[in-house]
């Protein structure tokens, strides 16, 4: 469910208004517009927070295409010595460059030494570094010399202020300096830098609160949102310290954070909607439910391979272990933990009804029910599966709809939209060749479910304002048989994820099979090893890929529009402290 927010101004005596905030952050239950604050304050607070980033990131580029970094001991650091150490390389690494530009000009001219040059002019003897890489020496005339076009003096060039040999010993000082800095940056303890992180965040926080804590007179006030579970906390806290506190329902034009609480086993799908950056709005509802159970099917099935399943599942094992060793409770680690495990138990059980595993199939496991069923040549079978699929997800998003407008006339609308994504599917299957033809049962639901929605979706007294969606609905209807064929990348993105794998498979074994000699079949086992690495280890990732852009998108895009969900909402963030 999405937890009613109530809105809150809080009243505190001027002199107490740091305390007060210190008071409120201890509570964690109020969410702040912190991201309005952009005083001089926050800016100084963000600007340490980047340092300490740039500082990380510093030591992690000193690392990186160097083989001796992971056998140094590592030192504990500060932000403000790191920073220090980067200033030193990035100078050494600049006038490198510079110093190299000027070697590159000058190095056709030899090692020659400029200040006997400088001699020889006293003497009345020029020495012109001519742009082609040779010398000219002339006796200095005034006359000639002003005779000469401006385009010959354009190519030549001004003597340097040192030899070749002392500008590769200037390069070779600075390079030592560059190498001593990157060794003690590669040597520097980043988790000196990481554990600032959390305390830094809490500044950054702290200082736009106290930004938008405004003042009047001798008292000082806030404004804020309190979810409903969390108002008797309030109330206590606030009696506890003197406060003043008006609590209320929101306003028509006020827009209050999303606190989504899903029912408990469903709970670690909030982390996959932070992952991905997304969050109903306040007056929409809670899909976490369906989200979670439809996004693990598609995963598996995007995925179509058990053997995957099983390494995401190893993978996911070894979190486990790391996150029981730490001793430390990590919300966020655990939900996603706990999604990976469903996500890949899902995966080898997909792997399990289809008997697919890296591409092959187990031969004893061939004249299993789903396994026959699933391996029809025609493919008629995969693609009603996605039909199905799609057909279930979207018509639970509109009888959803009609449990929660009753006994709104605009309910019968809602089901007059499930009956014309009945009718749809019935249409999907027969022109895939599912179907011969449309039952004639489904082409009564098709009409009593359009006239349905004709007549109740728009009221009469709302015909003005809305009676062109009226005239949408032809469109609207074709847009849903569009929606129930696009469940069909369910099977299309899945069966090319096994024929990659089965492609990879047989250039592999083609390798052995092609050689004769007993060296030749050891050197093509070890290049068929190589090729089954690459190979599947390419197509789990595109299979990652591929789950980031369908999985996702069935969810928040053709789910979502029917249930009327559009994501934009933000989510309740509550004032608290993150650094213990």
């Amino acid at each position: 469910m999405i937890v009613k927010m109530m809105h809150l101004d809080l009243v505190c005596v001027q002199g107490e208004a740091e305390e007060t905030l210190e008071k409120l952050r201890e509570l964690g239950a109020v969410h702040l517009d912190l991201a309005s604050a952009k005083g001089a304050e926050v800016a100084t607070a963000k600007g340490e927070a980047a340092e300490a980033e740039r500082a990380y990131r510093a030591i992690l580029k000193s690392r990186e295409g160097v083989d001796w970094a992971d056998s140094l001991t590592k030192q504990p650091c500060t932000i403000e010595g790191v920073l220090e150490l980067e200033k030193v390389r990035e100078e050494a690494v600049a006038r490198l460059e510079e110093i190299a530009k000027e070697i590159k000009r000058y190095e056709p001219f030899g090692n020659f030494d400029p200040k006997l040059a400088k001699l020889l002019e006293k003497e009345g003897l020029n020495l012109k570094l001519k742009g082609d890489g040779t010398f000219e020496i002339a006796w200095a005339n005034e006359a000639e010399e002003a005779e000469k076009p401006a385009t010959q003096e354009e190519t030549l060039l001004p003597l340097p202020d040192r030899s070749l040999a002392e500008m590769r010993e200037e390069a070779a000082r600075y390079e030592s300096e560059r190498l001593k800095a990157v060794s003690k940056l590669a040597a520097s303890e980043e988790d000196s830098i990481l554990s600032a992180f959390p305390a830094l965040a809490d500044k950054v926080a702290f200082a736009a609160a106290k930004e938008l804590m405004s003042q009047e007179g001798e008292i000082a006030f806030i404004s804020g949102w309190v979810p409903m579970t969390k108002v008797a906390s309030a109330r206590e806290k606030a009696a506890e310290n003197g406060w003043g506190v008006l609590l209320r329902d929101p306003a028509a034009d006020e827009t209050p954070p999303t606190l989504v609480e899903p029912p408990k086993f469903f709970r670690p799908v909030k982390a996959l909607f932070d992952g991905l950056g997304i969050s109903p709005a306040y007056t929409e509802a809670d899909v976490s439910v369906p989200f979670m159970c439809y996004f693990s099917l598609f995963f598996a099935m995007l995925v179509g391979d058990g053997a995957y399943g099983m390494i995401f599942l190893i993978g996911t094992i070894f979190g486990w272990k790391k996150y029981l060793a730490a001793k430390k409770a990590n919300p966020v680690a655990k939900s996603w933990l706990i999604l990976l495990s469903v996500f890949s138990l899902a995966t080898v059980g997909w792997g399990v009804l289809s008997n697919t595993w890296f591409g092959a199939n187990i031969p004893a496991c061939a004249n299993w029910p789903t396994v026959k069923w699933l391996a029809d040549a025609s493919y008629h079978n995969m693609m009603l599966l996605c039909f199905t699929i799609g057909a279930s997800h979207l018509v639970l998003a509109r009888l959803w709809n009609a449990v929660c407008k009753a006994p709104d006339s605009t309910a019968l609308a809602e089901l007059g939209w499930a009956g014309v994504l009945v009718m749809m599917y019935l249409v999907t299957n027969s022109i895939v060749g599912i179907f011969s033809a449309v039952p004639s049962w489904g082409i009564w639901v098709g009409v009593v479910s359009i006239a349905l929605v004709f007549l109740f979706s728009v009221k009469p007294s709302e015909l003005k304002t809305r009676g062109a969606e009226l005239g949408m609905l032809p469109l609207n209807i074709m847009s849903a048989l569009g929606d129930i064929i696009s469940y069909v990348r369910l099977f299309a993105v899945g069966l090319a994820s096994v024929k990659v794998a089965e492609n990879f498979n047989s250039m592999a074994t083609g390798l052995v099979t092609g050689a004769d000699a007993i060296w030749a079949k050891a050197l093509m086992s070890i290049a068929m090893v190589a090729i089954l690495v690459v190979g599947h280890g390419l197509n789990l990732a595109m299979a990652g890929l591929s789950i980031l852009v369908h999985a996702v998108r069935l969810n928040t895009l053709e789910f979502s529009n029917h249930k009327g969900v559009s994501w934009a909402g933000y989510a309740f963030k509550p004032f608290k402290k993150t650094s213990n």
